[in-house]
């Protein structure tokens, strides 16, 4: 960013963004969820329902949420929503008992679905106000760095403490400290940031029409409706392609005869503490450059199509690769599509931010980030029955079909619909 540039964005708040990102993404519980769950003492299945009821709540809140934010603060918002998350990790910490943990995970969806889009869109308003709209793939890129640099400094406290203490359970009651910090961040915020209507009451009827024009918004602007299509078959399909890629680093890493001499719990600790870290840490850099992305290919739609590009030649790398069983091989481009994926996302923000009315923000990426979610939820039996059906080979080959079905119908029908929508309005 050039000095004069600087200038016009204060440094203040730009950290404020950051630290945001960072403490938010101190969530010590995410490599090791499903060992703190089986030490509680909970099945599969009972496990399997906390995480589909988690889903179900982002599901039904996430763009009334989006709405909410958007008409009443977006700021208090997020205060509510970390509110939630600090509750829900001290229930997780302190009780072992299934309904307690049901409440906990109602109090987890809660906050997901207020959190999602609402700090996106306080980024973007703000330097829309100060007449930087072309740096809000720099300042999200710089922001969600310092979101993955949370998430590796997460998985390293986290295997350190599960090493020192020799159970998952602490780690709950450890992520409540950062989240209580985000919340003092946040009061911290400028009050101009708030962007919230004249209504002082909740009106259920408000809401219902907001959401119901940002819908009509992205319906009738067939440009806005095919970004945010790209956006939620990139990621939905990553989102599950990623779960599977689970087996081969775990088998990898255990395979690695490093540590033998260490029990075998705290063996698996560090293990996943290094592989996460590091994965973290080169998706943190990634996403700081993702504008110079954009730089060299000219702009955001340019720099997106290259991205699936290159993903689609890294998923028909890793198919061969699973194809003749070698994990070692397999796992590199996995790593390399986790990389452009973390550029990917600042580039497809400012997009959707480019084509979507700001007034709308808030609830236009609540609708992106839930399209995610449900086209993952789509696509996840089916991937299953294919890697039932076919072996792990198949999710790279979804991965790869999908990648060139928006790689064929691309660059001229994505011109042709935003043009189409310009003359509209």
């Amino acid at each position: 960013m050039k000095a004069v540039q600087i200038e016009k964005l204060e440094r203040g708040i730009i950290a404020r963004f950051c630290l945001y990102g960072f403490l938010k993404n101190q969530r010590y519980f995410e490599p090791f969820i499903l060992l703190a769950f089986m030490e509680k003492g909970l099945s599969f299945f009972q496990i399997g329902l906390l995480v589909g009821f988690r889903a179900l709540v982002v599901n039904l809140l996430e763009i009334p949420s989006g709405a909410i934010a958007d008409l009443y603060g977006r700021i208090r918002t997020m205060i509510f929503a970390f509110c939630a998350h600090t509750l829900c990790f001290l229930v997780f910490a302190f009780s072992e008992h299934l309904w307690h943990l049901f409440a906990a995970m109602l109090l987890f969806g809660i906050g997901e679905a207020f959190r999602t889009g609402t700090h996106k869109a306080i980024i973007f308003d703000y330097l829309k106000s100060r007449g930087q709209q072309d740096q809000k793939v720099r300042i999200y890129g710089l922001t969600r760095s310092f979101s993955e640099t949370g998430s590796a400094l997460s998985a390293i406290i986290a295997a350190i403490l599960i090493f020192w203490r020799g159970n998952y359970s602490d780690i709950f009651w450890l992520c409540a400290i950062p989240s209580l910090l985000n919340i003092i961040n946040f009061l911290g915020y400028p009050e101009y940031l708030e962007k919230k209507s004249a209504n002082k009451s909740l009106d259920f009827k408000l809401v219902y029409l907001h959401v119901y024009n940002s819908f009509r918004g992205i319906w009738n602007d067939s440009c806005q409706g095919r970004i945010i299509l790209e956006s939620c078959c990139f990621d939905g399909t990553l989102k599950v392609v990623k779960d599977y890629n689970q087996i081969v680093i775990k088998k990898i890493a255990l395979g690695l005869p490093l540590f033998t001499a260490i029990a075998s719990e705290k063996r698996v600790a560090l293990l996943i503490g290094i592989v996460y870290s590091s994965l973290y840490i080169m998706t943190s850099i990634s996403a700081r450059i993702s504008w110079r992305i954009c730089a060299i290919y000219g702009n955001e739609d340019n720099a997106s199509r290259r991205i699936w590009q290159g993903s689609a030649a890294l998923y028909s790398l890793m198919a061969v690769s699973l194809f003749f069983d070698l994990p070692y091989f397999s796992i590199l481009p996995f790593i390399a599509i986790l990389i452009l994926h973390s550029m990917w996302r600042p580039i497809m923000m400012g997009r959707i931010n480019t084509c979507c009315r700001q007034e709308h923000a808030a609830t236009t990426l609540s609708i992106e980030s839930q399209s995610s979610s449900f086209f993952a939820m789509l696509l996840a039996p089916l991937l299953g029955f294919a890697v039932d059906s076919f072996g792990l080979t198949s999710i790279a080959i979804v991965g790869f079909v999908i990648c060139l079905s928006f790689i064929l119908t691309g660059k001229r029908s994505l011109a042709e619909l935003c043009s189409k929508s310009s003359s509209h309005t």
